[in-house]
């Protein structure tokens, strides 16, 4: 229990260094909120400026910024003036957590069984060919490997909406591919390294030289502990996704937390990135529990330690 105290403490430590860090980077940056082609007023610049506080010092903007987050209220958007920061995340996090979830879904779903096939097939043919596809879908970012799904199932064979969002299953097809792609290619690679080792070990062999059938080798000695370096990868392929998911929104017109960072930071709507960076990085501590909880049920001596 004090174990999980001190872990809930320390995230708390990292999401306001993460916050306070953001919040000097975005003031020491050129420009600000109110910044456009055409120039306001100095008058009009001045009575926004009042309006949103910019016209205080930093640090008793920053003081006001962090009572406002406390009470749990994010403050307006600059650049979405008729709506709060709490109502844009409440709109796009629900859409990005479930395309990133169906992503790592996808991922696990294929990475794994292709892996402990590629394992039970090392050397073969269909080893290689996994391997190379593996290879390749690591090779391709996913700046290019969203554009080719648009131009491949979407111009070309019309059977997918090129980008929009309205919660259909089609318009979430090629997003989630777009960012399951390099999730799936190092899982499958992970999957089947791990079990390699773990199918060489001495106390397998025994087990082999007694008459066991690989199958149950397989499902009963040599899956779980295969496994366990692919939940622990779970965290940085979460990372993986939510940064990739600011590129594919954009190039999907998803209305997302990633394409909502995108633009607060190109439109230096402060508000809105610090919402967004705060409400990502307690998602990702969340999951970062949640995956050492989950290492602790599969592994005896990260629970005893």
């Amino acid at each position: 229990m004090k174990a999980w105290l001190g872990r809930g403490l320390e995230a708390l430590l990292t999401l306001w260094l993460l916050a306070t860090l953001c919040f000097v980077l975005l003031r020491a940056a050129p420009g600000g909120p109110f910044d456009a082609e055409k120039a306001a007023p100095p008058e009009v610049e001045a009575a926004l400026a009042a309006q949103y506080r910019l016209d205080r010092p930093l640090l008793s903007q920053y003081g006001h910024w962090l009572g406002d987050v406390l009470r749990g209220d994010l403050g307006p958007s600059f650049q979405y003036p008729d709506y709060t920061v709490n109502e844009l995340l409440a709109a796009s996090l629900p859409i990005s957590l479930v395309n990133g979830g169906l992503a790592l879904v996808l991922a696990l779903g294929l990475g794994v069984p292709l892996g402990v096939w590629a394992a039970l097939r090392a050397g073969r043919w269909t080893d290689r060919l996994l391997m190379f596809g593996a290879g390749l879908g690591l090779s391709v970012p996913k700046f290019v490997a969203a554009p080719l799904l648009v131009l491949v199932f979407a111009v070309g064979l019309q059977w997918l909406p090129a980008g929009g969002w309205d919660g259909s299953w089609r318009s979430a097809v090629l997003p989630v591919v777009a960012l399951a792609l390099p999730n799936l290619a190092y899982c499958a690679r992970l999957t089947r390294a791990s079990l390699l080792d773990v199918l060489g070990a001495d106390y397998l062999r025994a087990a082999r030289g007694r008459g066991l059938s690989e199958a149950r080798l397989l499902f009963a000695h040599a899956l779980r502990p295969g496994l366990l370096p692919v939940v622990a990868w779970l965290s940085p392929a979460l990372i993986n996704v939510v940064s990739g998911s600011a590129v594919v929104e954009q190039v999907f017109g998803i209305p997302g937390v990633g394409r909502y960072f995108v633009q607060g930071a190109l439109n230096r709507d402060y508000t809105l990135v610090l919402g967004v960076v705060l409400a990502i990085g307690a998602a990702i501590v969340l999951i970062n529990a949640a995956v050492d909880a989950l290492r602790a049920l599969m592994d005896p001596r990260l629970r005893d330690a």
